[in-house]
């Protein structure tokens, strides 16, 4: 593993020829990349066909070696060597030092001696290559496979895909439909359909099944050679089995491979006559074979696999469907040749191979990135390993060391892995299996601190496998003292720190103190003082739990971090109250004085009427409920609001901010002061948040000299959960409301939540909430998402206890029984008996006897209720599941295919892929044969790639300055960086080249940016899933850069893939369906397009109502294509629908409004020549074709790109406000000084030319000024009149798909905070921002989020790949062509005889658009 980590840049550095065409050849990276030094070569000898390779002068001569071994050309060879002029070169020289090594230069391939291990290793690359992965390998082995290419292969005739018919081969009672032969979408994918087939979901790739090259491969059963050909060189004796029946025993030796005289009875070393000695394995095979040469061949010229699908992921992401048949699917994979598994002496040091890799250096950028790498191969390796062993633990085949039923721990690997032992204080199972979450969330607390060297902690993952959660450890040097230690003092065996380390003084434990110092500096964490049990003090930087060590390699490590957070209060009991016992008297006594307490608590930090209004306080199922960090610096964020309005109140009180900054008094410093008591800031003179993490644990008391400490954090935990109650999660639902966060399945939910700090036990009060009657109808889509999360982690509860009396034979029975129970109302177990003895009969140690196995007893009605126990106990909810259930199905509209996805997802179990049919009442939809594995999942901590993150946050705040060429070079720049660290498979890499794709084609190059939106689809098919919302959001980008293209029909299949999987994940009641179904009505000809339209006008009322902005975008592409088809008066009732709610919005004299009359003008006009042309032709006997007005793919190529919110239209006012005052105030400056200006510019001038300058300076452009001026120019003077107020616009779904939006600087301030922010300075632990108040608007993968933002920034708020700011990303006039209204864009063919002006522009919904549907005042 050593070797592994100190090679980690190996592979990558042979990739610098591609990576230096990613970056446009420039140095941005600071990595020496000198195109001038390339060069081509001839490649002769070695066994191969001469060839020209591409290299590089500064590469070494190793480098170019490895490069060669990746060529098709030379797989499999390997243990080859250069030589140029008859003379070897030297492995570390570089190239460019060779003399008269120059273009067309001729080097040789040297084939050099084996030994033991090269043979072995050339075997396996052998190996690796007879091992091609065929299409359904990667869903034998629970990946995730990328589908992209069987979507967008060589165009037929009919759609790509899976028709009725095809999928009715699949299964003999799939539901009959007419094929699709005219290219239209399947019936399933139309509007309104209930039809959900998984056959589709997963279409059969049209690359076949990699073939039988050999019969069989293994190690021959005359190994170990003996000890007298060991002398000879003999180093293996391999048995091959040909396809034609041939076996034949071959030799390994360091001249390569042969063919000796053994047989099965007789050992005969000595080579056959006629046998020559092979270098390479295959050319030996190929010489006995030959079948095996043909289908060799075929296997080397075969397509060549980009590394993004090739190349494996780091982490496995689980596909939770299967093959169609896994019998069939499983192949020989040579596995007997056993040369893979080269046995180390000993058990991999998984705590030495971390911490050697974070000790690498970092002095340069090249060092970063390899210890970058070095780490993620590690973690990978590590999490790999801790797959493996849970699977052998689970399975029974490691004893435990320490023979402890209850609390059994295992050494496996280099491992520790232990169940943890059950604490009735935090809660029995349930604390126990938080326990080990919060450890492991403790654990990537202090991994992720950056500045602070030398504290270790120990690599760390959760594992759940069959209903067991596993915490796996590497282990801690140092830990392990033999039974002498024992008795010796807690120094002497490494505790340095912690409640029970004793007082003691070393210069290690001082700088131990120092880091945990440190660290509790970036945590938040406040140094307090607790009372040992022995009664001694105790200061700590940490919980009461963690412990401080020094090991036995001179690292300091902290362990035992699982409640580093800060308790919940509104779940955390208070130990005062529950540590009193209470006699009969003093129950009367505690009842007197409960309306004093109650009374007491409202003055340490409970709001009024906070009980009675939510129903918190109240115990939780386990004791370990803690804040999350998010929520933590959301709050501290909101106190420095309150911080800095406390203090403007107090200055104005005593004669303004102007005069107390001047007055040489102590009027400022005693107003802080105040502020700082009134707020709770642990410093009386500074601003300063820190937090006792063991406030409200029981077990824990403090000094009485600490009270008004104590009090004072008791006081801001109450108010940090009364912080998620009263602000975080309302703003969430008012997010919601404005289609900010549209989750689509309870993964994208709980990322939305968790970014807010809300944790998920607050599920049930968020169903209260949106349970109201205002919100309840346009939140459908959240409460049934928020619902079925509820339903499918009490039921994961419910099902890891099944398992566990459930034995190894009848787990694929069990599991299918416990879904038929699940998702059919009224299933009972005898149905279940009499199914598993039909399908036992023909085995020999089948289920039949299932009847009287407990697991087999289990009933529908029994299941629903013990699911409906664990969501009243975890989230408080009673009548919102219903009485069984039916209710989800009918009453939130609930599709039992997406909770059966949910299910799987959370429970690792995987299905054969085949459609079920899931709404019979009584009959089992799900069998034993279609359950076909059962995969752990595994939570481990994430390794940050820091150098590629900061280059793509540069990247967007050049994109917030509109600075869009350096903003490309920055992500191009970052795509390099990721793929030197992971290969590209890494989710911040994904959303870098779907950033990438955008910008790239915001500048004109759609070609471009098709070719960088493909990798960002297979990406995401890998590393999120292949149904994942992010997946079906970069399906519906990429059809718009296929569209621009001229590749329609694939971008329809992108959009109808895109719909489909919207469709198995949450059904069609979803927001984004109707962005989907806009751009598909756009996309597609016909009456397909109209009702694809008229669909998505349906959803947009229903969510939005009939005047938003969506709404009418909506009706009018739905009134646009009425006019396609010449149908003018139905065209005219969708405009006056859009025109009504343009007006109702933003009044009569907005341009957008102006723009829908003049359109719905144009139709007007339209509509009465073509009835005049018809009267005519009636009067004349003659026929009379009706014109219609067609928009021009441009229109429609620029409506797709405002639909999924690609370009924004409008201008932020702000930034050009302020240049326009600075440069009014400078003119004033210059006058008064008596300076002429510059350029003898008038002051007016100035102001007047601000805005131009600042495109210029921004790097924004001027959209053309034909046709449309007047509105533009109407358009400024609004602006003019109107400062403050910035209003964007996207077209139709504003919505975010994957549930990633983003939370600006200030986002949890609200109403206080942002009157607050007033041109004030924010500064939060060290961190500043300046603010100012007023509304903006971010792009989030093409949402608007409305927000009260900096002004000016510094840096990006950007995550997870989406971008923000105030400025709009300026479009190219050759990609993007604005020029004109939708009178003008729509009747072109009108219009233009009269005007003589050729309008190809883009429909211009709005100039300025409120986000959050406001009315501009």
């Amino acid at each position: 593993m050593k070797d592994k980590v100190r090679r980690g840049g190996g592979r990558n550095q042979t990739k610098t020829a591609d990576a230096v065409g990613q970056t446009d050849g420039k140095d941005s990276t600071g990595i020496k990349q000198d195109d001038e030094s390339s060069f081509s070569v001839k490649i002769q000898g070695g066994g191969v066909e001469p060839f020209e390779m591409q290299i590089h002068g500064f590469w070494l001569v190793q480098d170019a070696v490895m490069m060669l071994l990746l060529k098709d050309e030379v797989k499999p060879r390997s243990n080859l060597t250069l030589s140029f002029a008859g003379t070897p070169l030297d492995p570390l020289a570089e190239l460019q030092s060779i003399k008269g090594l120059k273009p067309g230069a001729v080097l040789r391939l040297v084939e050099e001696p084996y030994t033991a291990r090269t043979a072995r290793l050339h075997l396996v690359r052998v190996l690796d290559l007879l091992r091609a992965s065929g299409p359904q390998d990667a869903l034998r082995e629970g990946r995730s496979p990328s589908v992209l290419g069987t979507i967008t292969h060589a165009l037929t005739t009919d759609s790509g895909l899976p028709t009725a018919k095809s999928l009715k081969r699949s299964l003999s009672n799939t539901k009959t439909e007419t094929s699709n032969q005219d290219g239209s979408p399947p019936e399933y994918l139309l509007p309104g359909s209930s039809d959900r087939p998984l056959m589709a979901v997963l279409p059969q790739s049209s690359q076949t099944e990699s073939t039988s090259y050999l019969k069989d491969l293994s190690l021959s059963f005359w190994n170990p050679p003996p000890g007298h050909r060991k002398l000879q060189g003999d180093f293996l004796y391999i048995t091959v089995v040909t396809t034609e029946g041939r076996q034949c025993e071959i030799t390994s030796c360091p001249k390569g491979f042969f063919i000796n005289r053994s047989t099965e009875d007789l050992f005969d070393p000595r080579p056959v006559q006629s046998s020559p000695v092979y270098h390479s394995f295959t050319d030996l095979l190929c010489h006995i074979s030959p079948a095996f040469k043909q289908t060799f061949s075929a296997l080397r010229n075969r397509p060549n696999v980009s590394e993004v699908e090739a190349l494996p992921t780091p982490y496995r992401t689980l596909s939770w469907l299967g093959p169609p048949c896994a019998s069939r699917t499983h192949k020989n994979t040579f596995s007997r040749m056993g040369v893979e598994d080269e046995q180390a002496a000993q058990a991999p040091d998984w705590n030495e191979e971390l911490q050697a890799a974070r000790d690498l250096p970092v002095r340069t950028l090249e060092e970063k990135l390899q210890r970058d790498r070095a780490l993620l191969q590690v973690n990978s390796a590590f999490v790999r390993a801790v797959v493996q062993g849970a699977e052998t633990l689970v399975d029974g085949l490691v004893e435990p060391v320490n023979r402890a039923p209850e609390d059994p721990a295992f050494l496996w690997g280099g491992l520790f892995l232990s169940q943890g032992a059950e604490n009735s204080m935090f809660g029995g199972e349930r604390g126990r299996r938080a326990a080990q979450r919060l450890e492991l969330k403790g654990v990537q607390a202090y991994s992720n601190m950056e500045g602070i060297q030398g504290l270790h902690t120990l690599p760390t993952a959760v594992v759940d496998y069959r209903g067991v959660r596993l915490s796996a450890q590497g282990l801690a040097p140092g830990l392990e003292g033999s039974e002498q230690d024992q008795a010796t003092s807690p120094a002497s065996r490494g505790l340095l720190y912690g409640i029970n380390a004793g007082p003691q003084e070393s210069p290690h434990r001082r700088r131990l103190l120092e880091l945990l110092a440190h660290g509790a500096k970036s945590l938040n964490l406040q140094r307090h003082v607790v009372v040992a049990p022995e009664g001694h003090k105790v200061p700590l930087f940490t919980s009461v739990d963690a412990q401080g060590l020094l090991g036995a390699d001179g690292r300091f490590y902290i362990l035992d971090v699982f409640r580093t957070f800060p308790a919940d209060a509104n779940f955390s009991p208070e130990p005062e109250k529950e540590s009193q016992a209470t006699t009969g008297e003093e129950e009367e006594k505690d009842k007197s004085c409960e309306e004093d307490k109650e009374n007491s608590c409202l003055k340490e930090g409970w709001p009024d009427n906070y009980h009675s209004a939510s129903g918190l306080p109240k115990s939780y199922v386990h004791g370990l409920c803690r804040l999350k960090p998010e929520l933590v610096q959301a709050f501290i964020q909101h106190k420095h609001s309150q911080f800095t309005l406390c203090v403007k109140d107090i200055l104005d009180k005593n004669g303004g901010f102007e005069e107390c900054a001047t007055a040489c008094d102590s009027r400022a410093t005693e107003a802080v002061r105040a502020a700082c008591k009134e707020v709770g800031s642990v410093s009386d003179i500074i601003f300063e948040m820190r937090f006792n993490p063991n406030i409200f644990s029981p077990g824990v008391s403090f000094p009485p000299a600490d009270s008004n400490s104590t009090k004072l954090q008791e006081r801001l935990l109450r108010e940090a959960a009364s912080f998620i109650v009263t602000y975080q999660i309302p703003n969430f639902v008012e997010y919601c409301l404005q289609s900010n966060e549209a989750p689509m399945d309870g993964a994208s939910l709980k990322h939305a939540l968790h970014k807010r700090g809300i944790n998920l036990r607050y599920l049930g009060h968020i169903i209260k909430i949106i349970n109201q009657p205002e919100h309840k109808e346009c939140l459908r889509h959240i409460m049934r998402t928020a619902v079925g999360e509820i339903f499918m982690r009490s039921t994961r509860r419910v099902f890891n206890n099944f398992l566990q009396g459930v034995d190894v034979p009848s787990l694929s029975a069990a599991v299918s029984h416990f879904l038929c129970c699940l998702l059919v109302p009224h299933y009972t177990p005898t149905s279940v008996g009499e199914e598993t003895k039909k399908k036992s009969r023909r085995r020999s140690r089948g289920t039949s006897a299932s009847e009287s196995t407990p697991w087999s007893m289990l009933t529908g009605n029994e299941l629903w209720n013990l699911v409906c126990q664990d969501a009243v106990e975890t989230y408080g909810i009673t009548d919102y599941l219903g009485s069984g259930p039916n209710h989800l199905w009918e009453h939130y509209g609930l599709q039992k295919i997406s909770l059966l996805r949910d299910f799987c997802l959370k429970t690792g179990v995987q299905l054969r892929l085949r459609d079920y049919f899931l709404d019979h009442q009584s009959k089992a939809p799900i069998g034993p044969d279609d359950v076909l594995n059962i995969f752990p999942i595994v939570k481990h901590i994430h390794i940050p790639t820091a150098e590629a993150s900061t280059v793509y946050k540069a990247a967007q705040t050049s994109i917030h300055k509109g600075l869009m060429d350096q903003a490309h070079g920055h992500l191009k720049e970052a795509v390099y960086l990721f793929n030197k660290v992971c290969d590209d498979l890494h989710p911040e890499a994904c959303y870098c080249y779907s950033l990438l794709a955008k910008v790239t084609y915001l500048q004109g190059k759609a070609a471009e940016a098709r070719s960088v939106q493909l990798k960002a689809v297979v990406i995401s098919e890998r590393v999120f899933g292949f149904d994942h919302p992010n997946t079906i959001q970069q399906y519906a980008l990429l059809s718009v850069y296929m569209f621009a293209g001229g590749e329609t029909a694939v971008a329809q299949k992108c959009l109808l893939r895109a719909r489909l999987l919207t469709l198995t994940v949450h059904g069609e009641d979803h927001p984004y369906v109707a962005t989907l179904d806009s751009c598909l009505g756009l996309v597609l000809t016909g009456d397909l397009g109209g009702r694809y339209l008229k669909n998505a006008v349906r959803l947009n009322s229903s969510f939005f109502g009939p005047t938003s902005v969506y709404t009418a975008f909506s009706q009018h592409l739905l009134s646009q294509w009425m006019c396609s088809k010449g149908d003018y008066r139905s065209a005219m009732t969708h405009e006056k629908e859009a025109l009504t709610a343009f007006t109702c919005m933003f009044g009569e004299d907005h341009s957008q409004t102006r723009s829908s009359k003049e359109f719905l003008c144009s139709i007007t006009t339209q509509a009465v020549k073509v009835e005049r042309s018809l009267r005519q032709a009636g009067a004349d006997g003659t026929e009379q074709t009706v014109e219609c007005l067609t928009p021009t793919t441009d229109t429609l190529q620029e409506q797709m790109v405002l639909v999924l919110g690609i370009k924004l239209i409008g201008q932020s006012d702000k930034l050009q406000e302020f240049k326009q005052r600075h440069l009014k105030l400078k003119a004033a400056v210059m006058k008064e000084l008596g300076l002429k200006l510059p350029n003898k510019l008038s002051t007016s001038e100035i102001v007047e030319g601000g805005e131009k300058s600042s495109n210029q300076e921004t790097g924004s452009r001027k959209e053309p000024e034909a046709g449309g001026s007047a509105a533009e120019e109407n358009t400024s003077k609004v602006k003019q009149e109107q400062p403050g107020e910035e209003t964007l616009m996207e077209g139709a779904a504003v919505i975010s798909a994957n549930g990633h939006e983003e939370e600006q600087a200030g986002q949890n301030d609200r109403d206080s905070d942002r009157a607050a922010s007033d041109a004030g300075v924010k500064e939060v632990n060290g961190d500043s921002e300046v603010r100012a108040t007023g509304e903006a608007t971010s792009i989030a993968n093409g949402d608007i989020k409305s927000n009260a933002i900096a002004e000016e920034k510094s840096t990006s708020n950007e995550v997870n790949g989406d971008i923000h700011g105030t400025s709009n990303i300026p479009t190219s006039p050759s990609v993007l062509k604005s020029k004109g209204t939708w009178a003008q864009v729509v009747s072109n063919s009108a219009k233009a005889r009269e005007t003589g002006i050729k309008d190809t522009a883009v429909n211009r919904v709005a100039e300025k658009v409120a986000a959050n549907g406001a009315v501009e005042k």
